[in-house]
């Protein structure tokens, strides 16, 4: 028997709420597949499985708030047998599962569970709003826009302000405790981008507009591809020992429109090709700001990298998230002089930074990884 768990979505979480089962006792789940659906400060998060098997018994009811590490449902392993402790007697196997009615499986399809309970809040008809979603789907954001008709301005307002002030927070909680428990280190160096953005440009060209690629892909599989080089930073604590990760995950932090951030992770960055990376990116952006990320996306991050863009500041030192044990961050593009053939001129760069755990590595391998990141971009075709 496997025991599935409210998951860690990010060190900054406690506690989560269920609000939907995806299954129901006696189904068949695979490794990878949505079962229940979780609400935290960062929105409503699909968690999925990781073991396959069968669904032996649900344990938490929709709407309970369960603290990170319970036990949510148990589940059997294919060719086990059904455990006598949990078989559900006749009177029982003939009821249908208390928390998957048909009623709730047809509403589900319709709207999801975190638009519907948001619509019970905000006092919402739902016969009478117009989905967006796929198939029609009601999502939180259809409700939200309803809402808004409805109801003054203030109320909106206050009701994104409380979410909002929650995830400060715990986002405040989780920093203060990385920069108390994690002696960070940090390096910063100069990385000239006139070859990436000359190749961007000239890429870009041959393109569509709606295939088109941001500089930030460019950074993003640079790093990840020097995490090879430089493996002890791709790396996570786990009850107290460091274990280095197999899959390259890298998180990229995201500014939500009502303010706060999340850093949800491209699976298998270093695998996928610039066009992958540019589809997945958009995808990973879109669904954080409506609040529809998956679990693997929140526990799976191996390194996070902050990015300013093209109106911030000129470079920025982050704090390390753990269990994660570095952080990369780039500031704006600028024009910066440098020296060639006896002559100063300007050239396009940015600067990259590192946060690095001291426990883990030092500065010497740390610049070793920022160099790699350097020569990476060099040759952005080859990236």
């Amino acid at each position: 028997m496997a025991e599935f768990v409210m998951p860690t979505l990010g060190a900054d979480m406690t506690v989560g709420t269920l609000l939907a089962w995806m299954k129901k006792p006696g189904d068949e789940v695979k490794r990878g597949e949505i079962i229940a659906e979780v609400d935290t400060d960062k929105g409503v998060i699909e968690v999925e499985v990781f073991n396959n098997g069968i669904i032996e018994k649900l344990l938490i009811e929709p709407g309970a708030e369960v603290p990170v590490g319970t036990v949510l449902a148990i589940i059997r392993e294919p060719g086990a047998e059904v455990s006598s402790a949990t078989t559900p007697s006749p009177a029982e196997a003939l009821k249908p599962a208390a928390v998957v009615s048909p009623s709730q499986l047809e509403s589900r399809v319709r709207i999801s569970p975190a638009a519907k309970k948001l619509a019970t809040e905000l006092g919402v008809d739902i016969s009478r709003v117009t989905g967006t979603g796929s198939g029609g789907r009601i999502q939180r954001v259809d409700i939200e826009r309803a809402a808004a008709a409805k109801l003054t301005d203030d109320v909106v307002r206050d009701a994104a302000g409380e979410r909002q002030a929650r995830m400060r927070r715990t986002i405040a909680a989780a920093m203060a405790r990385s920069k108390r428990e994690i002696p960070h280190y940090y390096l910063s160096t100069t990385i000239d981008m006139s070859n990436a953005m000359a190749w961007l440009a000239e890429e870009n060209l041959k393109r569509p507009v709606v295939d088109r690629l941001l500089y930030g892909v460019l950074l993003i599989k640079a790093v990840a591809l020097a995490l090879r080089e430089v493996p002890e930073l791709n790396a996570v604590w786990k009850d107290e020992k460091l274990n280095l990760c197999p899959e390259i995950n890298v998180g990229v932090a995201i500014s939500l429109r009502q303010g706060g951030l999340v850093a949800p992770a491209l699976l298998g960055t270093d695998k996928q090709n610039l066009d992958e990376l540019m589809k997945n990116f958009r995808d990973l952006v879109k669904r954080a700001r409506a609040g529809s990320l998956r679990s693997s996306e929140l526990s799976e991050p191996t390194i996070t990298i902050t990015s300013l863009g093209e109106r911030g500041a000129e470079s920025v030192f982050g704090i390390i998230y753990p269990p994660q044990v570095a952080i990369v961050g780039f500031g704006r593009p600028m024009e910066w002089p440098r020296t060639m053939d006896g002559q100063i001129v300007l050239r396009p760069a940015i600067k990259a930074t590192l946060s690095a755990d001291h426990r883990v590595s030092d500065g010497h391998r740390g610049s070793l990884f920022l160099t790699a990141i350097d020569r990476l971009l060099q040759e952005p075709g080859k990236l």
